[in-house]
Parts: C-alpha cells; sequence; structure tokens
C-alpha cells in the first residue's frame, strides 16, 4: 500500500533521475519505507534501456574506499581510484560518453545520515560534474532526520545548496494504518475484522506511531501469540503485552493527521471492521506482516 506521500515522494524521485535534476534529498524516520522506495524506483529505472543504477547502502566506508566502490560500479579502469583527480577526471569523461550515447546513470546512497562529513564532501564534488546545460550524475540521498540536520551545519552548507528536490515520508495516518493491516491479511487470504478487533488496530496505531515497520512487528507477534492462546480476535490487551516485551510506549496526541483515537472508529468502519467468525490459516496469514516496510 503505497500512502499518498509515498506516491509523492515517488514520484519525486522518478522526476529527479529522469529530469537529471542533481541532487535529491529523501528524508524519513526508520522503518517509514524508504528503501522500499528505492527498490522501486532503481527497478523502474533498470527496466528503461541505456539506464545504470549504482546503489551504496553501506556509509561506513573511506574515502579511497568509496572510490575504490565507484570506480568498479561504473567500470572505470582500477587505477582511477588512485587519487580523486585521476577519478573526478575519468569519471566525468565517462558521464560525458554516456550522455552522448543517450545513458542516465544515477547515484543513489542510503542511510545517508551516517556518511561522514568527509564522504558529503565527496557527494557535493559529484554533484558539481555537469554541462552548460544538465547535470551529468544525477544523485539520491536518503536518510533519517538526521540528515537534513546536518546540511544546515556550516561546512555542509555548500551540499545543501546543490539539493534541487526534496522528498520527506511521514508515519502513516490512522486510516492508513487501518488500511495497511487489513491490506497485508487480504494479500495472504485472511479476512481482517475476524483476525484483529478495532481497539486492537486503535492499540498498533497507538505503539507504531504510524511506522510501517513498527506495525509489521506488532502485527506479527501478535498474530502467533494468538495462535498459541487460540484466540480469535486479537484484542487491545494483546497487543499492549506485545508492545511492552518490545519496550514500546504509546505515542501522545494521535499522531499525523488524527486529533485523537476516537477518530479511528469511522476509518475501520468504512472497511468493515467487525469481529467475525470464520476459519483462518494463521501462519500463512502471520507471513504477510515478516517482510517489514513492504508497501507494495
Amino acid at each position: 500500500m503505497l500512502t499518498p506521500t509515498h506516491r509523492e515522494a515517488l514520484a519525486n524521485l522518478e522526476y529527479g533521475i529522469a529530469a537529471a535534476k542533481g541532487l535529491t534529498l529523501l528524508i524519513g524516520e526508520a522503518g517509514t519505507g524508504k528503501t522500499t522506495l528505492l527498490r522501486r524506483v532503481l527497478a523502474l529505472r533498470m527496466s528503461t534501456a541505456g539506464s545504470q543504477c549504482v546503489y551504496l547502502n553501506n556509509p561506513a566506508l573511506s574515502r579511497g574506499e568509496f572510490y575504490e566502490f565507484l570506480t568498479a560500479q561504473f567500470g572505470l579502469t582500477p587505477d582511477a581510484a588512485g587519487s580523486k583527480a585521476r577519478f573526478l577526471e575519468a569519471l566525468e569523461l565517462d558521464l560525458r560518453q554516456r550522455q552522448i550515447a543517450g545513458m542516465t546513470p544515477v547515484l543513489v546512497i542510503d542511510e545517508a545520515q551516517s556518511l561522514p562529513d568527509e564522504l558529503l564532501e565527496e557527494v557535493r564534488l559529484l554533484a558539481n560534474i555537469e554541462t552548460d546545460t544538465a547535470k551529468l550524475l544525477p544523485l539520491v540521498l536518503a536518510g533519517q532526520p538526521e540528515l537534513a540536520v546536518r546540511l544546515n551545519q556550516a561546512g555542509l552548507r555548500q551540499l545543501k545548496q546543490r539539493v534541487t528536490l526534496r522528498c520527506e515520508i511521514a508515519p502513516l495516518t490512522l486510516a492508513e494504518t487501518a488500511a495497511y493491516i487489513a491490506g497485508r491479511i487480504r494479500l495472504a487470504g485472511g479476512d481482517a475484522p475476524s483476525l484483529m478487533s478495532r481497539d486492537a488496530v486503535i492499540r498498533v496505531f497507538e505503539y507504531s506511531a504510524g511506522v510501517p515497520r513498527l506495525i509489521s512487528v506488532l502485527c506479527d507477534n501478535a498474530l502467533m501469540t494468538a495462535f498459541a492462546a487460540g484466540q480469535r480476535p486479537i484484542d487491545a490487551d494483546m497487543i499492549r503485552a506485545v508492545a511492552r516485551d518490545f519496550d514500546l510506549s504509546p505515542m501522545p496526541g494521535g499522531g499525523r493527521g488524527s486529533p485523537g483515537f476516537r477518530t479511528v472508529g469511522p476509518a475501520t468502519q468504512a472497511i468493515g471492521w467487525r469481529a467475525t467468525v470464520s476459519k483462518l490459516p494463521w501462519l500463512r496469514i502471520r507471513g504477510a506482516f515478516r517482510h517489514q516496510e513492504q508497501l507494495s
């Protein structure tokens, strides 16, 4: 399930890459689906003729290792990694040749909030590679909100000035949380109202703060507990117990897009959330939540 904010972020990412806009920033809390979106964008790009996607999800690299990685990924001669000057010269030549051939490469760096300052400076240099009319290497930096905070530091303001698009993924609203849970259960062949009470959905939203990864953790473990106990549907007390096991506290105020938990009633009623009796394949249903952060 892609929420409106996920769809907007996906559209911006696709546009930023296809139009070679330069540096695109993707910001979101851990577990909100950043990596899922990046993989979807990369899959779309890889299906386009002439595209090359370089994906880095290990920010714990030295400057030398960073250049070695890019040298290998872009197919440059090994000696290009020997110095910054040689690397930048070789990469620019390669990118110009790709542009002439109608090819559009892209460099995506995930978990960018953990990049050391020296590598963020190297990213700035990569963002400088351009012709008079276009950026030669579209870049995507994806990270948690700490990344945006770091870019406000004096030493990184030049990099921030090169950001041409910024996308932010917000946690799910109450209605989106209910729809996410129902959708995952439905894909596994189950009936959501018979598996989880309306109050249980409220508690999932309360303890997860609308973060898909935490929603999946709570539902997965609640389903296993309910299966072992022979209980159906899952109730609010069971969600509270699972939340305690994971040391999760309820969020204050109801979260994004919700003035309070009272609003969950119409949202869940809209998808027919009432306890009914049916035979359910519990373990298969539980598997619907094993792939955290899945927003398809």
